[in-house]
């Protein structure tokens, strides 16, 4: 005879859940429908106590997260819910991530609740955000939520009336104290400089850091000249005072530029521009002050995005070219070399001058590649002139402040010589006296390598920058090229006339030769020529023109350009 087994009785699925919940370390709730605590773990209990059966999930809730958390409940009971809310426990707000469901044995219509702690996540979230809107160095407002405080403001005037400002703030003299005492001190003045213009403002206004020492501040309400002169002179104070960083006694001071909504633009890209402008001219006009922006005294940076988008694609398509202008022996007119000029032509723009797509080159970078490309080109066609003139010619090209400085500018020198196979006295470089005097000493380097490879150096607008004549016997110099400046007036002006006297005195001493710019009447080459300026540049002698009207030149040996291409003066 078979003994029967005992029977096990069933446990209730919902209670095994809660069992191995409790056990995960999850706080559960059984609720009623009308959302009532029935029954909790044990977790629960002790977390939420003196809360507990009878008191509704919801009531555990701060005011804020009740309405979402009762939506929540309500929702379930049709189907499973998760929601991230906040439940009130030891006098603290914990995060909980909720995931709300009817048990599926579940006789009556009782909710199951299970909460999981995500305070720890919650915060890692929480850091993340700010520092995705927060500079790091001074916790202040970077520039993205910078744009988003000052669209806010624009709202708010445009529905109140109340008007306000932008103003850019940039420390003066920065510089000196990265490069003298380090930047660990220097990101102390930072923090320092943050902390006085945080406490200057009040705490409507918004301050915010948007890289290196520029800080901006939105002021609402401040647009009266009274108020902006408060406002600043308050600024302008505070950073003069001395900073002590590590034993050091630091004076910078700051400059500041202001634009105004509405009268100076509307949105807040712009606005943060002009009031970097209106910055900008602030330093270059004495620092130490706050301006206002004015149309008249300064625009926004004159960058022409679009343009220099056009740039690239130019470099691209093959749409740079070279003109060549003839320089010629100023008794007989017979050309003796070409300056090499780089132009632009653009499919549907024409021509677009150099004064606008050169100082654009030298900001992005771009003048290296063109610059290495001019470089190359001009040394190949010399050797192709010289094939039709049947007679040695040279070939002068102008070397930009970025070239110069570039760490690259003598290898792209060494490749375009080897390429065209030329000699390296054929060849001119024309360089600013600006550009040598940023860097003496390494000026005095490159041009003392530029010497051993034979290359000749010009000084191009000579009279015109910084005309130190300790750099005529320091540099190893062979041209000096009279400005156009001094040659337009001749023979008329007296002053002109002495200036070019005295050039060419001095580089007769010194063994120099000289070309003389901007020539474009008779009159000013008999001058030159009977005062032995030996060569002549110029319209009268010949435009800037193609490679293949300059070699139809030399054939004819002619001396005037064939092809009238560019009929503005001025323009190189």
């Amino acid at each position: 005879m078979r003994s029967s087994a005992p029977s096990v009785p069933h446990a209730d699925p919902a209670t095994e859940l809660a069992q191995f919940l409790e056990a995960a370390g999850d706080i559960v709730f059984r609720l009623d429908a009308a959302g009532r605590i029935v029954s909790a773990s044990e977790c629960a209990r002790t977390m939420f106590a003196p809360q507990g059966a009878g008191a509704t999930l919801v009531s555990l809730a701060p005011e804020a997260d009740q309405a979402a958390l009762g939506a929540a409940l309500l929702d379930a009971g049709a189907e499973p819910a998760r929601l991230d809310v906040r439940l009130r426990a030891g006098g603290k707000d914990i995060w909980f991530e909720l995931r709300i469901g009817r048990p599926r044995h579940a006789a009556d219509a009782a909710l199951l609740v299970v909460g999981r702690d995500i305070s720890a996540r919650r915060d890692t979230e929480d850091r993340l955000r700010h520092l995705a809107t927060h500079d790091a160095l001074t916790d202040l407002p970077n520039r993205l939520l910078l744009s988003d405080r000052i669209r806010m403001v624009i709202a708010h005037a445009r529905r109140s009336g109340q008007n306000f400002s932008v103003a850019t703030i940039g420390l003066d003299g920065f510089k000196k104290v990265n490069d003298g005492l380090g930047h660990p001190v220097g990101d102390a003045v930072l923090r320092i400089a943050a902390a006085r213009l945080r406490t200057t403002l009040r705490d409507s206004d918004t301050l915010a850091r948007i890289g290196g020492d520029e800080f901006v501040a939105v002021l609402p309400g401040t647009c009266t000249e009274a108020q902006i002169k408060l406002v600043t002179g308050r600024l302008l104070a505070t950073l003069q005072a001395p900073f002590e960083v590590d034993k050091h006694t630091i004076y910078i001071g700051a400059s500041i530029g202001l634009a105004l909504f509405p009268e100076h633009a509307d949105d807040e890209v712009q606005l943060v521009a002009l009031a970097d402008a209106a910055m900008s001219r602030a330093k270059d006009t004495g620092k130490a002050r706050c301006l206002v922006y004015s149309p008249r005294t300064g625009g926004a940076p004159e960058h022409d995005i679009s343009l220099e988008a056009a740039m690239f694609q130019a470099v691209r398509e093959g749409e740079f070219l070279l003109y060549y202008q003839p320089i010629v022996d100023a008794p007989t007119r017979r050309i003796q070399g070409f300056e090499t000029l780089m132009r632009w032509k653009h499919p549907t723009l024409g021509m677009v001058p150099p004064v606008r797509f050169i100082p654009i080159a030298e900001t992005n970078g771009l003048i290296n590649l063109l610059g290495a490309w001019a470089l190359k080109a001009a040394c190949v066609q010399l050797k192709q002139f010289e094939e039709v003139s049947k007679r040695p010619l040279y070939i002068s090209v102008n070397i930009s402040p970025r070239q110069f400085r570039n760490d690259k500018f003598l290898e792209v020198l060494d490749h375009a010589l080897a390429f065209s196979g030329m000699s390296g006295s054929q060849l001119v470089l024309e360089i600013t006296e600006g550009t040598l005097m940023i860097d003496p000493v390494h000026a005095e380097s490159i041009l003392v390598k530029m010497a051993e490879r034979q290359a000749r150096i010009a000084i191009d607008d000579f009279g015109t920058g910084y005309s130190s004549l300790a750099y005529l016997k320091r540099f190893p110099i062979s041209v000096l090229k009279i400005d156009r400046a001094f040659v337009k007036d001749l023979p008329d002006s007296p002053k002109d006339g002495a200036i070019c006297n005295a050039v060419l005195d001095l580089a007769k001493h010194l063994g120099l030769s000289v070309v003389a710019e901007g020539v474009e009447t008779e009159a000013q080459l008999d001058y030159l020529d009977q005062r032995g300026c030996q060569y002549i540049q110029g319209y009268l002698t010949g435009k800037p023109m193609p490679a293949h009207a300059a070699m139809a030149a030399l054939k004819e040996d002619l001396y005037a350009s064939l092809m009238p291409i560019e009929p503005q003066a001025g323009i190189r």
